[in-house]
């Protein structure tokens, strides 16, 4: 599990690489992370977008920015925990993601908040190291 803390938000992350969704022969690998955001602060605060820099074994680099995560917006309550999992395909057997999420509170402050970087391994890569 991977944590980072901004502004009494609580991210943890943890992937988990899908080999039953993966075809090695064909280059594609494929992980599902599940991520947990929890206030830990004493003001309400809602997600309003995402922002991922992913990055393949090779040092190709994706971004992916958008509203929401998974269709929603969720809005924490000091205390509230909000939960979701997603997934990532890469050509390659490992890679990493890392990225930040943008907040409002009640009272319409704007800020980010950080998701921790967080590894994409596969015992492929082990394969593929010589």
């Amino acid at each position: 599990m991977y944590r980072a803390v901004t502004r009494k938000i609580e991210v943890t992350v943890t992937p988990r690489f899908v080999s039953e969704r993966s075809s090695p022969s064909n280059g594609y690998y494929f992980w599902a992370y599940t991520i947990d955001i929890t206030n830990l602060g004493d003001e309400t605060v809602q997600l309003k977008t995402r922002h991922w820099r992913i990055t393949d074994a090779t040092g190709r680099l994706q971004e992916v920015k958008g509203p929401g995560v998974v269709g929603e917006e969720p809005v924490l309550k000091p205390g509230e925990s909000y939960e979701y999992t997603s997934g990532v395909p890469l050509p390659t057997p490992s890679g990493f993601m890392v990225g930040s999420y943008g907040m409002v509170t009640a009272d319409g402050e704007r800020f980010d908040i950080e998701i921790p970087a967080f590894s994409l391994d596969s015992s492929y890569a082990e394969r593929t190291i010589n």
